[in-house]
């Protein structure tokens, strides 16, 4: 008998999320971003359930991408960290990836390497985010200087929106962001990428030549507050496990370590399968939402290494065996991170390898 705790994978939801995102920039090209192994969804089976959707998929470093080459895709690949040294220079032509460029050092290596064969350049530049890029005032230089290296190919002009998921004016604005591009650079014949999915979601100006969808792909909205598309989206992955063990507490009396959850009427408690070492958070408030045979109920007590505790006293159906999702289909993996201070993507790539993935679709 295997331990009930389990993610499962619904290939099928993510590809419909893919084309949705295609869909929301017709004629235009979207990528798949699957780095950190797909936001915890298992990269190379989500690759191969997109690669006839997509052309060409996103990772944040070379070994992510080797991975999928050693899983057998054949689709260009974005690094969207770039090259952290030289010596990957060797690798990325070989292998058909492509190379963020984000500052200068990046670019006098590849204007002093020798290639097997040109490269693909995303040229990034920072709008606003202040992480990585190229200045504004130095991107011109940086994107001609590419241009003229018999090394490269081709050149792409990339931003990454800061703030595209927020409601309010915080910061500064989609349209502050993409009007800090040059206009050289935003001329027709250029190839430019600004949306994220907020920015695909939300932002028809960041809707360009290249789109670069990520949670949305999983499920999850990234937007503050949902719209007609986010609605759209469909979960991709469903925590599960089974509830192990159920007791009667009396008043006063403590469920789980340092006594946060006390009685205080005589409640019956379930034992659940799932704790913070599966991936599950341990910050998770008292109260935070579960499923239990589909019917809603809450955390009572601290989540433990392997376990957490719910309250199944208006549930007299439920015992042992049953069914509990911690967030997926049923419940929104947004709701269960807003009670956790954290957000979906930490969620989901927070699943430990010790929680198997099962998949269904594709």
């Amino acid at each position: 008998m295997a331990r009930p705790a389990v993610a499962e994978i619904d290939l099928d939801s993510i590809r419909a999320n893919f084309r949705l995102a295609a869909s929301l920039a017709p004629g235009s090209n979207t990528l798949a971003v699957v780095k950190a192994d797909a936001y915890g969804h298992g990269a190379t089976r989500v690759a191969h359930s997109l690669a006839a959707e997509t052309g060409a998929f996103a990772v944040a470093s070379i070994e992510e991408a080797l991975t999928l080459r050693q899983a057998g895709l054949t689709h260009p690949i974005l690094l969207l960290e770039g090259f952290f040294e030289a010596s990957e220079l060797a690798i990325i032509p070989r292998e058909g990836f492509w190379a963020v460029v984000h500052n200068q050092e990046q670019l006098e290596q590849i204007a002093d390497a020798a290639l097997s064969g040109p490269l693909t350049v995303w040229l990034k530049v920072d709008t606003g985010m202040h992480r990585l890029g190229f200045a504004p005032d130095q991107a011109v230089t940086a994107y001609r200087r590419l241009q003229s290296l018999p090394q490269v190919a081709r050149v792409v002009v990339m931003s990454h929106l800061a703030n595209a998921d927020l409601q309010a004016a915080e910061g500064i604005s989609v349209a502050n962001q993409i009007e800090r591009i040059p206009a050289e650079l935003r001329a027709p014949d250029v190839e430019t990428s600004v949306a994220n999915s907020a920015g695909l979601l939300d932002h028809e100006p960041a809707r360009q030549a290249w789109q670069r969808p990520g949670i949305m792909l999983y499920g999850a909205s990234p937007l503050e507050k949902d719209s007609p598309h986010s609605r759209r989206l469909q979960a991709a992955m469903t925590l599960k496990s089974r509830v192990i063990a159920t007791r009667w507490v009396e008043p006063g009396e403590q469920v789980g370590y340092g006594a946060r959850f006390v009685a205080t009427q005589r409640c019956r408690i379930g034992t659940v399968a799932m704790g913070y070492a599966d991936g599950y958070p341990r910050q998770a408030i008292e109260g935070t939402p579960v499923l239990v045979d589909g019917q809603r109920t809450r955390l009572a007590g601290r989540v433990s290494m392997d376990m957490l505790t719910v309250d199944l006293t208006h549930l007299p159906d439920a015992g042992t065996g049953s069914e509990v999702e911690l967030w997926g289909k049923c419940l929104s993996a947004n709701e269960v991170a807003a009670c956790c201070d954290t957000i979906a993507y930490h969620l989901f790539t927070g699943i430990t390898q010790r929680v198997p993935r099962v998949y269904r679709g594709g």
